[in-house]
């Protein structure tokens, strides 16, 4: 049975008038027409619609909405503003480090993966903020990329990590 149900996206609340039972990712996509995360496969085994659930990363095909109320959700479009909460900015980002290099190092292909990558890369950073090689794969495992961007993936990480603790390189 559908109803109000309140939740935060992207620092926003939002009723959103859905079955408690409904996947999030359909509510982030349908209902709050968000851009970023994506319907892969359905199974939380690609990572495509990932998103941050509290500063965690969760497969949003798998959380209900009603899981999803009462939790601050932020998807790829809400990067640069949980930074900016993070590290106590006056100001955010037009786009969080992390988007910076993946621009940089041209990372995406087709693209279908990078929301869901670089919201679980944003969570190892933000837990991380000088994580090791063996740290960054570790982390990032189950994120498929059918591109196979892998090397640019880690270096983009590597790289926003460098510039987050301060090294400019």
């Amino acid at each position: 049975m559908a109803g109000e149900i309140l939740v935060t996206v992207n620092g926003r609340p939002t009723e959103v008038s859905a079955d408690p039972d409904t996947p999030l990712i359909y509510v982030l996509m349908n209902e709050l027409a968000l851009k970023g995360p994506k319907f892969g496969c359905g199974l939380a085994q690609c990572g495509a619609c990932s998103v941050l659930a509290d500063g965690t990363e969760v497969r949003s095909c798998q959380m209900t909405l009603a899981a999803a109320a009462g939790k601050r959700i932020t998807t790829l479009e809400g990067l640069p503003a949980w930074y900016a909460e993070q590290r106590k900015l006056a100001k955010a980002p037009a786009l969080h480090p992390l988007q910076e290099a993946f621009i940089a190092e041209e990372v995406p292909q087709c693209g279908y993966c990078t929301s869901g990558v670089l919201i679980k890369a944003s969570e190892l950073l933000a837990r991380k903020p000088r994580p090791s090689d063996a740290e960054i794969r570790d982390h990032m495992d189950g994120h498929l990329c059918r591109c196979g961007t892998y090397p640019r993936i880690m270096k983009a990480i590597q790289i926003a990590a460098r510039r987050i603790a301060g090294d400019p390189r």
